[in-house]
């Protein structure tokens, strides 16, 4: 799979494009990081906000983690006078944005982060502000202009006659602007099977309905971590360089997620190689979950430059066959590779401690060796735990993951030539 280069003169959904195009700054090549207002803001937005996140990302040390892009979601734009009658450009709310969209793109960029942006491909974006239907062409050179770097396309209030015959839902189970490269993020809640072509047009895909900040459960169209992480068992495999199935934002830090759930909610999402977007306010964060969003050795398995695929389910637990959907205990063991060793994700969904046992034998890059002993390392504490002969357990936490490296005992990587996929 490829990324494109999305630019000014293009039009925003193009799902009929018969080949992906390839940015050739490598735009979209790895998960995008970085932070977006609706989780914590929702409709509540001003300039002040996303300049002093720009702020909090550098002095947090976020920004030389990885974490670059500041994103408007919903709202931003003038609801009463909506596009300029001549130009047809969206109107910014000047009251939220005194110096347009332009001039707080350019606080943020002048503190070396980047900027990103939110429409819909409906006449309306979810909130009921002005969408992008018909005004693609506009609408690209507009954000082109502005400097954007990052494009989140929802899909709310599109009219009948755009529904093609793909009607999928998974909870049912040329211009001639200036061309800029912009991150394209699909927002189609995985429907019309999204997985299958989207990467003939954007960097990324969202894959189910908006997260909430819960361990599971649904409200309206909100979902809690185990309905997504159980899609995610399923359809882990579109995941690649240059394209990535989106999980949605990260709700670490938000609700009343406890301490093991959001290590949980981090570490699944960045062994899916999802976008990592962080949702919660940054100046108020507390250490343990500003410790949690700066894990580098998960950042590092999820910005690898080696391997692209998401980590896979090997095992669902409690004797279930491959495969089984449950939106309450989806998959517990995932194991994914990267250039530093063979990965192992322990997820542990029920309500109680558990033991849980990673048998070497049963993960398929260690099986030719699984006589051997191996070298673990857990990658919450970045200690080793020590070496292991054909099996390695220890009692989980309720909701928690254990992220565990496993190496050779010489810390070689175990089988260096395979891949998920």
């Amino acid at each position: 799979m490829h990324p494109i280069i999305f630019t000014a003169g293009q039009f925003l959904g193009l799902a009929s494009w018969a080949a992906a195009f390839v940015s050739p700054d490598g735009t979209g090549r790895l998960p995008a990081m970085g932070w977006n207002s609706w989780n914590e803001y929702g409709c509540n937005i001003k300039e002040d906000v996303f300049v002093n996140v720009a702020r909090q990302l550098v002095d947090l040390g976020l920004k030389d983690l990885g974490y670059q892009y500041v994103n408007i979601d919903d709202c931003w734009s003038d609801k009463e006078l909506r596009r300029d009658a001549n130009t047809k450009e969206l109107i910014p709310d000047a009251q939220k944005f005194p110096r347009g969209i332009s001039g707080t793109v350019g606080l943020v960029h002048s503190l070396g982060l980047k900027f990103g942006i939110y429409s819909d491909a409906g006449t309306d974006t979810c909130g009921g502000y002005v969408g992008s239907l018909g005004y693609e062409q506009v609408d690209a050179a507009t954000f082109s202009k502005w400097g954007i770097d990052y494009l989140k396309y929802d899909n709310c209030n599109v009219p009948s006659q755009w529904t093609d015959q793909y009607q999928y839902s998974p909870e049912g189970l040329g211009s001639d602007a200036p061309n800029s490269t912009i991150q394209y993020s699909l927002c189609a809640w995985g429907h019309a099977h999204v997985e299958q072509w989207g990467n003939t047009t954007g960097h990324s895909w969202r894959m189910w309905g908006d997260i909430m900040p819960a361990w599971k459960g649904q409200d309206q169209w909100s979902w809690g971590l185990m309905p997504i992480v159980n899609q995610a068992s399923l359809l882990w495999e579109w995941a690649d360089f240059g394209g990535h199935n989106d999980w949605d934002m990260l709700e670490v830090g938000n609700g009343d997620l406890t301490l093991e759930e959001n290590r949980s909610h981090f570490a699944m999402w960045c062994a899916f190689k999802s976008p990592l977007i962080i949702g919660t306010p940054l100046d108020t964060i507390k250490k343990p979950i500003l410790d949690i969003l700066s894990n580098r050795e998960l950042i590092d398995f999820n910005q690898d430059p080696v391997y692209g695929a998401s980590a896979m389910p090997y095992k669902w637990g409690d004797n279930r066959p491959v495969g089984t959907s449950d939106m309450v205990h989806p998959a517990a063991f995932w194991v994914g590779t990267s250039t530093k060793g063979i990965h192992v994700f322990l997820l542990n969904t029920r309500d109680r401690a558990v033991l849980m046992r990673a048998v070497f034998a049963e993960i398929s890059p260690l099986k030719a060796a699984a006589g051997e002993e191996f070298l673990v390392h857990d990658m919450w504490t970045g200690k080793d735990l020590g070496t292991f002969k054909e099996y390695f357990e220890l009692e989980v936490k309720t909701h928690d993951t254990p992220a565990l490296r496993i190496t050779m005992v010489d810390g070689k990587h175990p089988n260096a030539n395979w891949s998920p996929k």
